[in-house]
């Protein structure tokens, strides 16, 4: 573990400091509560807690990597299997739960999505889009025409 800090003043005398650094082996560092401590103070808990798993060697690398990668490994997946996932932690259950998921599986799992529908997604959301059953989006998508056309009469 390598610990690096600089000094920033406008004071002459701080000019010409040259920064300061620890090295500690990781079993050092999980016995150094003071370094710990300034860790938190300055990175917050966040971050001293994955550090002090990297020093135990647990690593997350689920945890770590990128949105979309996560959504292209999802979508995989089959629905049980999300659900399952999504309880894994709040990071996969907010990913699990987007709508930029959902998109993509009505988008692979549906004919033709009209500009209507795309409109309704957006507002109610994909997920719900897709467990609301036929019968249930015509009656929305009918309500919205409805009142595109009242508006449409107003103006």
């Amino acid at each position: 573990v390598v610990f690096r800090w600089w000094r920033i003043s406008l004071r002459n005398e701080c000019r010409e400091a040259r920064p300061g650094e620890i090295k500690e082996s990781h079993e050092d560092f999980l016995d150094d509560s003071s370094l710990q401590i300034q860790i938190a103070i300055i990175f917050g808990a966040k971050v001293l807690e994955h550090v002090l798993n990297l020093c135990r060697g647990k690593f997350d690398f689920l945890e770590r990597l990128p949105v979309p990668l996560v959504l292209y490994i999802i979508s995989f997946l089959e629905l049980e299997d999300i659900a399952r996932l999504s309880q894994v932690s709040h990071r996969l259950k907010m990913i699990c739960n987007s709508n930029a998921l959902w998109e993509g599986i009505v988008e692979n799992l549906c004919d033709t999505i009209t500009p209507e529908m795309r409109d309704l997604a957006q507002e109610m959301g994909w997920k719900q889009l897709f467990f609301t059953n036929r019968l249930q989006l015509q009656l929305q998508l009918r309500r919205r025409r409805q009142k595109q056309a009242e508006k449409e009469k107003l103006t």
